[in-house]
């Protein structure tokens, strides 16, 4: 096998998905703790902690205890070249999480033991299961107390509408979590909560019925272990990889992330069971990622990432090829030939510059300012484009405007580099200019956000007035004049950044008046990229 194939071949690219809390940061941290590339993990948990998580670099995100803002992270582990993409939890930013997925092959679903599936899991694993990618579950927080394990499978079956299949089982929870069962190695794994840094466990092997495991593991909790591996053989789900790959089944797994239990078991066998890279479509068909001619995608955007440079890193996901340093490029929706400046791979806010990279990794590159999400990049004698990712009707709208207005030039750029990035979207009224705009988001710590930032990173105060508008919508014919449409009073007429012309409605029924009103007139709920 040549070296190319194989460095292809290694590469596991996967976005870790959760509502918020029930642990996804602290998975990742332990990934990277068994990868080498950190030495000892740092909690999410308190402002006052002295560590924070890799993944969460930007200092809202320190100060808060959430995830604002998708982290790329890549690791080495027992052959394998692992890109993790870390994801928002919280709902608000869950278009980030969206086009995140969009560079991943599978996903990673954390579940906390004491809750099941909440809200935003739901939202995420539908996103998931639209493009039918495999998805794993680990439910976390065992050491704590949990729901009965039958019930957490029977709420992903009936919550989710996907197969289950337990690959381990757990012995207890909370105080009395003694470990886990494997149920393809038919050992048990003991628990011992005060050596959660540790990246080793204690393996007793032997017969599930040998009487050694009721003086180990308690004598009550020894029986209702035989009795539940005998309900999983008899009535559970068969296990086929075919299944997990196409998304219909997910193997579910039992641990405890903060202390570090069931994380490396977890982890070899996401490992054995994913697929390295897979095809991606196009305009001309599915691009192979072992076609030696260069391919990616934009899917993330992320300004000021370097707070010293005030640099933009434009992320991009490699869909086939080899990428070398200072190769030349098409850039399709520019329409031009281009060298990508500074490529370099990431550890949260740590970077490096890189030589090379293969289908399937993530690498970032310097954006002065040319590049939008969805874009494509391919081999100049191979022309072609990725479908494009969308953008989602935000819900929640604000007018916006710098407090002093001898910062106009700095707000501008401000709120247009920060839209760039897709956290926000900017609309101009009519025969207004960029004085003042309106801003509109999916979930309103957006606006927290968007003023934290201009305030931290651009220098200017705003001031902020929330608009009681609940919908917008694109006019698909772009040829139609907004002045000729007979709407209700309350119907604003804008533009967003690329000049295309929308309309902002306080409720349904101000929509139900302009498709009445207006013959042949076409609305969409999401903006359509090239």
């Amino acid at each position: 096998m040549s070296d190319y194939i194989n460095e292809i071949k290694k590469r596991r690219t996967f976005a870790i998905i959760s509502h918020p809390d029930a642990g996804k940061t602290t998975l990742t941290e332990k990934f990277l703790l068994y990868g080498g590339a950190i030495r000892l993990a740092g909690s999410v948990k308190g402002r006052k902690a002295t560590k924070h998580a890799v993944s969460d670099w930007m200092e809202i995100e320190k100060q808060r205890g959430i995830s604002v803002t998708s982290s790329v992270l890549q690791f080495n582990y027992k052959g394998h070249c692992i890109n993790i993409l870390d994801t928002p939890g919280h709902q608000d930013f869950s278009e980030d999480t969206y086009r995140t997925l969009m560079a991943a092959d599978s996903a990673v679903m954390v579940m906390d033991a004491a809750k099941g599936v909440e809200d935003q899991t739901r939202k995420l694993f539908q996103v998931c299961a639209l493009r039918e990618i495999p998805i794993f579950t680990l439910i976390n927080k065992m050491d704590r107390d949990a729901e009965d394990p039958f019930k957490l499978l029977d709420d992903i079956e009936k919550e989710l509408g996907i197969k289950t299949y337990p690959m381990n089982w757990p012995i207890g929870s909370g105080k009395d979590f003694k470990g886990i069962y494997e149920r393809d190695n038919k050992r048990i794994l003991a628990f011992n909560a005060g050596h959660h840094g540790q990246t080793q466990v204690a393996v007793i092997e032997g017969d599930l019925k040998d009487e050694k495991f009721g003086d180990i593991l308690g004598q009550d909790l020894h029986k209702k272990l035989i009795e539940d591996v005998e309900l999983l053989d008899m009535a559970g789900d068969d296990f086929h990889v075919e299944q997990i790959r196409n998304g219909e089944l997910t193997p579910v797994f039992f641990g405890s992330a903060f202390t570090n239990f069931g994380v490396e078991p977890f982890l070899e066998h996401f490992l054995e069971m994913t697929t390295s890279p897979l095809p991606r479509d196009s305009s001309v068909g599915e691009i192979d990622p072992y076609d030696e001619k260069f391919s990616a995608f934009v899917f993330k955007i992320q300004a000021n990432m370097n707070k010293a440079h005030r640099d933009r890193i434009a992320f991009m996901r490699i869909c086939s090829g080899k990428f070398k340093k200072g190769m030349e490029v098409m850039h399709m929706q520019g329409g031009k030939k281009l060298k990508l400046a500074q490529p370099q791979q990431f550890m949260a806010q740590d970077r490096e510059i890189i030589e090379e990279a293969y289908a399937g990794d993530i690498i970032g590159v310097f954006d002065p300012g040319i590049f939008s999400i969805g874009d494509t990049l391919c081999s100049p004698s191979k022309k072609f484009k990725f479908a494009g990712i969308p953008s989602f009707a935000p819900e929640h709208f604000a007018r916006v405007r710098p407090e002093d207005t001898m910062k106009r030039k700095q707000f501008i750029k401000g709120v247009t580099q920060i839209a760039q990035e897709g956290g926000i979207q900017v609309f101009k009224e009519l025969h207004i200019g960029m004085e003042e705009i309106i801003v509109g988001v999916v979930g309103v710590l957006q606006f927290e956000v968007l003023e934290y930032r201009l305030n931290n990173e651009y220098n200017v105060e705003i001031k902020m007035d929330r608009l009681s508008y609940r919908y917008i919508r694109w006019i698909e014919d772009e040829d139609l004049d907004p002045s000729t449409l007979n709407l209700t009073s309350d119907t604003r007429k804008v533009k967003d950044l690329k000049d295309r012309n929308l309309l902002i409605f306080q409720n349904d029924w101000g929509i139900s008046w302009a498709l009445d009103h207006n013959k042949g007139l076409v609305l969409s709920s999401i903006s359509k990229t090239e």
